[in-house]
């Protein structure tokens, strides 16, 4: 069975309560979660920051929605991969408002224009930073990321969709030219074409 149907059939077997599959989708994505909660933690002092942690709330926070059927769209790998960082970003904008005291504490700020913020520039999930805050329900994670993989659907090419992904985990440009065979510039420029693509959907 290939990666993505074996993440499709354990997520139909967690939704039916079968704790075995929630190991599956542990051992598959918990390396991942924990580098995207490292690089969101990384402007707090180390005894404040716990990325594993933060990583183990957040896919225990999935499991429990997950069982309790609060994902209704929520089908497979395309789906699983966004809600998973829309989480993970909220469990780790938590804990640094929480490091940092009330006095810059926050929360949503910004709707859909917010997920492609800076897509062009630094990194493409400091969209969801901006728009998930320490408040965000289960349901309102659900919509973000539905929301995302919306705009993850109106790229035709499947090297601009891998390059969004690779972002959202955490991957530099260079990172990923490197992962590509390609050019920085590359990169930036598909990166640049796909702003303009998710601006042009937003504006009609």
């Amino acid at each position: 069975m290939s990666d993505a149907g074996s993440v499709t059939t354990w997520l139909a077997q967690l939704q039916a309560g079968n704790h075995d599959a929630a190991q599956q989708l542990w051992e598959r994505y918990f390396p991942q979660l924990v580098r995207l909660a490292r690089a969101k933690l990384q402007s707090l002092p180390s005894r404040d920051s716990d990325e594993e942690d933060v990583a183990l709330s957040a896919f225990a926070s999935f499991c429990r929605g997950a069982e309790q059927q609060r994902f209704p769209l929520l089908r497979d790998r395309d789906n699983l991969w966004p809600l998973l960082v829309v989480i993970t970003a909220r469990k780790a904008w938590d804990r640094v408002a929480r490091a940092r005291g009330p006095k810059q504490g926050g929360g949503r700020v910004r709707g859909d224009s917010a997920l492609i913020a800076d897509v062009g520039s630094s990194q493409v999930e400091a969209g969801f930073d901006q728009i998930v805050g320490p408040q965000a329900t289960p349901a309102f994670a659900a919509e973000v990321a539905e929301q995302f993989q919306h705009l993850l659907d109106l790229l035709d090419d499947q090297e601009q969709r891998s390059i969004v992904l690779w972002k959202l985990e955490g991957y530099t440009n260079r990172e990923i030219a490197g992962k590509l065979g390609c050019a920085l510039r590359t990169v930036e420029r598909t990166l640049r074409l796909i702003r303009g693509i998710w601006k042009q959907e937003l504006a009609s």
